[in-house]
């Protein structure tokens, strides 16, 4: 009985499997084609959504890279106030050569983040080297460590030498200027007002207290002219001041340093330090927008050799090209000055906005190109170079190259093309222009047979960088107000006129 019930049950289910799933009277329910349906509309708004954000990614990462690229070009970016930059190129505007003041040194107000690079000499000797032209390899050699000299013969064609020598023939030639000799000088010295020692002490006493303190001393540093009292004897009455334990002088205490103003002690000197001499002719070549192209060239591979900031050279000193001819010399000397808080830098003087009692020349690199050959003499000398001590050889005075010019330590000989390469001072340790290098003492020999053609390119860097750059972002302002005052009168510029000096 059970095992029929069984079967009847088995039959049913097997009636009922064969029954249709639905009828008129019972719809269709359809899950399974529903959730395929919204799994497919939340697919393609997953997909859309997707996409959207991709595209805005990608346009992020676009507009990222195009912003570092405009901000950070080393050669397509011209920075004016060191935050706002604007795009120009090099060679196609006339203002690529002193506008990007800024664009390589970027100051911070507690310090500075930047350096002057410096060219390692390894050994004297050491060969490496350097690609300053499309096409070319020069080698550059170290010829001395103290100073760092190095040079690179080739760094000139004949044909460069050639029209630079041209061109400063062209622009004229000058006499150089000599020492005079010491009773000449103290004459020159000599003011044209002769005033009392009380006449002039009240002129120092601006506000008329009675005193005279730093600040009144060092403010006739920029407008005294010579007429009543020269900058030695101005220099002197401050060191006097600065001795006065009170910091300032009375008409007591002035009476008594103006009279060793008046007259000085004479007090030996060292031969080293001797008046600087030389006699030949000189002129400059002006190296901005309008010059030649061979100086735009000879400019460039500066900057490139050096691996300063375009920005440094293209604001430095022109180009000093200078005649030797028979007898010709130039005493040895230093190309720049040591550093002292009571002198200016002539280059960054206008922006210090502070007076100063004296200006010097800061040149941290010189290169000297040499447009000729000589077929005697005319040799440049360093006279102490790699010398252990620094002393006078037997007294002897080495600045004096009419004299003693065979007994300098390094001699190079003039050959049309090679230049020279060496820092006249040392680095602070921080990456900026530190003491004056004492053995980058130099001059050169007499001229015995021929002429010699040599030029001078210098690179003028104040030791301090926040004056540095506060010059070069002055120059930069400078630059692109003249550039708008030209686009607003532009029927009157003249910027397209073209200048071969």
């Amino acid at each position: 009985m059970e095992d029929d019930e069984e079967h009847d049950m088995e039959e049913q289910d097997y009636e009922d499997d064969d029954k249709p799933l639905f009828s008129p009277l019972n719809p269709p329910f359809r899950p399974t084609r529903l959730h395929v349906q919204r799994s497919s509309i939340c697919s393609r708004a997953y997909f859309v959504v997707v996409m959207v954000f991709f595209h805005v990614y990608i346009l992020n990462v676009i507009g990222l890279l195009l912003y570092v690229h405009y901000n950070n070009g080393s050669e397509d970016l011209v920075r004016g106030d060191g935050r706002s930059s604007t795009p120009v190129s090099e060679e196609r505007t006339p203002l690529a050569s002193l506008a990007p003041a800024a664009r390589d040194l970027h100051v911070e107000d507690h310090g500075h983040s930047f350096s002057l690079p410096r060219i390692e000499g390894i050994r004297v000797g050491h060969v490496q080297p350097v690609s300053l032209t499309p096409h070319r390899t020069h080698h550059m050699k170290t010829i001395s460590l103290k100073p760092l000299i190095f040079e690179i013969p080739g760094f000139l064609t004949e044909e460069e030498c050639r029209v630079v020598v041209q061109l400063a023939q062209l622009k004229g030639l000058m006499e150089s200027q000599t020492t005079a000799s010491s009773l000449e000088r103290e004459e020159s010295d000599q003011p044209l007002l002769s005033l009392s020692t009380e006449e002039v002490f009240s002129l120092l006493d601006l506000n008329q207290d009675g005193f005279i303190q730093k600040e009144e001393i060092v403010s006739h540093s920029r407008s005294q002219d010579g007429t009543w009292l020269n900058p030695e004897k101005l220099r002197q009455i401050l060191t006097g001041l600065e001795a006065n334990p009170a910091g300032m002088l009375t008409l007591e205490d002035f009476r008594q340093v103006y009279n060793l103003a008046q007259h000085p002690m004479q007090q030996p000197k060292r031969n080293l330090q001797r008046q600087f001499k030389q006699r030949s002719k000189h002129t400059w070549l002006y190296l901005g927008p309008g010059a030649h192209h061979v100086l735009h060239t000879l400019r460039n591979r500066v900057t490139s050799l050096t691996r300063l900031p375009p920005a440094l050279v293209e604001l430095s000193e022109p180009l000093q090209v200078i005649r030797f001819e028979q007898g010709d010399f130039s005493n040895a000397h230093h190309d720049s000055s040591l550093s002292h808080s009571e002198a200016a830098c002539s280059h960054t003087r206008l922006a210090g906005n502070k007076s100063a009692l004296s200006e010097v020349s800061c040149r941290y690199l010189t290169m000297l190109f040499y447009l000729s050959s000589v077929e005697e003499g005319g040799e440049s000398t360093f006279p102490v170079a790699d010398n252990r001590t620094y002393e006078e050889q037997d007294g002897v005075d080495l600045t004096d190259t009419q004299e003693t010019c065979s007994r300098g330590n390094l001699r190079i000989k003039p050959t049309a093309g090679t230049a020279l390469l060496w820092y006249n001072h040392l680095s602070d340790g921080r990456g900026w222009m530190g003491e004056l290098d004492e053995y980058s003492l130099h001059g050169e020999c007499p001229v015995r047979r021929g002429v010699k053609w040599v030029a001078h390119s210098w690179v003028n860097v104040d030791p301090d960088p926040q004056q540095q750059a506060r010059y070069q972002r002055l120059v930069a302002q400078r630059h692109q107000a003249k550039s708008g005052m030209e686009e607003h009168y532009q029927p009157l510029s003249h910027s397209n006129l073209h200048q071969d000096l």
